[in-house]
């Protein structure tokens, strides 16, 4: 091709968007800006019962997030405006006449009832579904009755009953369709909005987008817009098919199998650097082992021909992998600025608020390692903020000690770490080692025992840095309450 890539992702207004509608927009946004293209944003808001409040603004917050900047959109403008479909209504009527007037479309005035019956009909003999054609040679008279009755028509398409639609697809190849196949669909609704078949080709067209990137589920209206295409004398653009999202059963991902809307994943704690790098890799590829790119390196080497055909598998697993990845890769300062919200969401309702960033950040070191997700945070942080444990007396006692070697332990561990003026994780560890050899324990004993007194944990991050960013003062407080919950435990 010749002209500039021009691609559009045309979402509906009807909900939070999907990651599979999402991977799709980046599949266009990387694309035009891998060819130095253009990606518009259009809003198909002509199905009016479905269109919910708040979608919108879900649809560009969700865009927004990943960073897929649009060229020409409801908010930017263009060239080719306006970027609602619902603003655009007298060009699908144009549209619409102008096939019924070649010859190529007609008014239709069967009633939902009548369509219902006939599908029931159909199905008890099992035939395949479909509109009968019953007003497509009406004669000029009888169109003259319905329309003096009163009854609003819709504009259905008059699919040739014979021969084959085809078209070539840039990742499944050639593809045919049996025209005795297609019935004659809809293409404007009796209340003069219309359906996708036609509202997709006269925009596309007119905003002479290049390529149609969607996923493989679509492949079955293809032969329709080809044959509107070819009807009203417009050239098509090169299609690109790409596989659904699948989840573990291989089914299409949906709410069984967990978050589905980029924003449910964002507010679980994911970073848009790790949703961009995952997405992109669920169907295509630069290789058979790279698995963490930057924007810049994806949008560099993609390509088509490297997308898949089969079934893309949404592996959570490797998700929260490469989260991981991502989240270590963070300096401490960005990702405590990234915590700060999470752990204000999530930690117990009577910690104080605000949180200390400063403290945040002697946290985040010792934490990092552990989490996947922003939200992991809290549940791993948790101990660090609390005023009071509830110790687990009988976590307090090794499972190679007794409750009085546990005790001594504790007693002597409060009465040496009291006497310290530095509490640092050097000193800590300076001094606690020799401790053990006093106590004629094994250094692990002692520490384990230490571990749960102060966390009310028995796996935490490394107890000399847990206990140095503890701070002298709460570790002692806890070590009394925890003697204290053994001594009565004891009794």
């Amino acid at each position: 091709m010749t002209e500039p890539v021009r691609v559009r992702f045309a979402p509906s207004p009807t909900g939070k968007p999907h990651v599979g509608n999402i991977r799709t927009a980046m599949y266009d946004w990387i694309f035009a800006r891998h060819t130095g293209g253009k990606f518009i944003l259009r809003i198909e808001d002509t199905d009016v019962a479905r269109k919910k409040e708040g979608a919108l603004e879900a649809i560009m917050e969700s865009l927004k997030w990943l960073g897929l900047d649009w060229d020409e959109g409801p908010d930017v403008g263009g060239d080719y405006g306006p970027y609602f479909q619902s603003q655009r209504l007298e060009l699908y009527k144009a549209a619409a006449e102008r096939l019924v007037a070649q010859g190529d479309a007609y008014y239709c005035y069967c009633s939902p009832e009548r369509l219902e019956a006939l599908r029931k009909e159909q199905e008890a003999r099992k035939q395949l579904s479909g509109y009968d054609r019953s007003c497509r040679n009406l004669s000029p008279q009888e169109r003259a009755a319905k329309e003096a009755a009163g009854i609003r028509p819709v504009v259905r398409f008059k699919t040739p009953e014979q021969g084959q639609t085809s078209f070539h697809d840039l990742i499944y190849g050639d593809v045919v369709f049996e025209n005795n196949t297609l019935d004659d669909f809809v293409m404007l609704k009796s209340d003069g909005y219309p359906v996708y078949h036609l509202a997709s080709v006269v925009d596309d067209h007119a905003m002479k987008i290049t390529h149609v990137i969607r996923d493989e589920g679509w492949i079955s209206s293809v032969p329709r817009h080809l044959l509107i295409y070819k009807a009203l004398g417009y050239e098509p653009p090169q299609y690109v098919h790409h596989p659904v999202i699948v989840g573990a059963d291989r089914a299409k991902l949906s709410k069984r199998h967990g978050a589905v809307s980029l924003l449910d994943f964002r507010d679980i704690g994911y970073l848009p650097e790790t949703m961009f790098n995952f997405l992109t890799l669920i169907g295509w590829s630069l290789d058979d082992k790279t698995e963490i790119m930057t924007r810049e390196q994806i949008v560099k080497n993609f390509s088509i021909e490297r997308m898949g055909k089969t079934g893309a598998f949404f592996n959570t697993d490797k998700l929260d992998w490469m989260n991981g990845v991502y989240i270590r890769g963070l300096t401490v300062e960005d990702l405590s600025d990234k915590l700060l919200p999470f752990l204000d969401k999530y930690l117990p309702p009577e910690i104080k608020r605000p949180l200390d960033v400063n403290y945040v950040k002697q946290i985040v070191p010792l934490i990092r390692e552990r989490i996947n997700t922003l939200k992991d945070a809290a549940a791993y942080a948790d101990f660090f903020f609390v005023d009071k444990l509830e110790h687990d007396a009988s976590k307090l006692v090794d499972k190679k000690m007794d409750a009085e070697t546990a005790l001594t332990a504790l007693k002597s561990a409060e009465e040496t770490l009291s006497s310290l003026e530095n509490f640092d994780r050097d000193e800590l560890e300076n001094t606690l080692r020799p401790l053990a050899d006093d106590l004629g324990i094994k250094a692990g004993q002692l520490f384990s025992v230490l571990r749960v007194a102060t966390t009310a944990r028995d796996a935490t991050p490394p107890l000399f840095e847990t206990m140095a960013v503890l701070g002298k003062e709460r570790c002692l407080k806890r070590i009394k309450a925890a003697i204290s919950r053994l001594n009565n435990h004891r009794d």
